[in-house]
């Protein structure tokens, strides 16, 4: 299967039809070099530390986010987002839908303007609409490890 066809497949799994275009994803991982992944864990069986960890093989600069942690995979985690100083091209949030709301607010006031995206199962349609109508690209209820799977394999 092509990439953006296996890309379009997986967004058809997705819960939100308002994602960006297969294209549109495709473009966002070409351009994004560095992360920040918000609820990342340090459990090495948990899905927010097994995705971050493939992105980072694949060359991706990943800044943890979480509270309860000093480093993971060798990097000084942030307890917000907003303590990140550094720009970053995404935010990716591994945190309960009813907490990924804020994150999404909190990741509008970057001055950088990055990407958004909500991992599979997490979904923020308020937060996410407003910062859609801000013109900020979110993708909800997808999961990064699976879409670049599908774009470069």
């Amino acid at each position: 299967m092509l990439p953006l066809a296996a890309l379009d497949a997986l967004l058809g799994e997705s819960s939100d039809p308002h994602n960006p275009s297969a294209a549109e994803i495709r473009r966002l991982f070409e351009r994004m070099r560095r992360l920040a992944v918000v609820g990342m864990s340090r459990d090495p069986t948990k899905a927010a530390r097994r995705v971050p960890s493939y992105l980072a093989a694949k060359g991706y600069e990943v800044v943890p986010v979480n509270p309860h942690a000093e480093r993971i995979l060798g990097s000084i985690a942030h307890a917000t987002l907003t303590d990140v100083v550094d720009p970053v091209d995404l935010v990716v949030v591994f945190r309960p839908s009813g907490q990924a709301g804020a994150i999404v607010d909190e990741a509008t006031t970057r001055k950088e303007r990055p990407a958004i995206w909500l991992q599979e199962g997490i979904r923020a349609d308020p937060e996410a609409a407003r910062a859609r109508s801000l013109g900020f690209l979110v993708v909800q209820d997808l999961c990064t490890y699976k879409v670049h799977r599908a774009l470069y394999t």
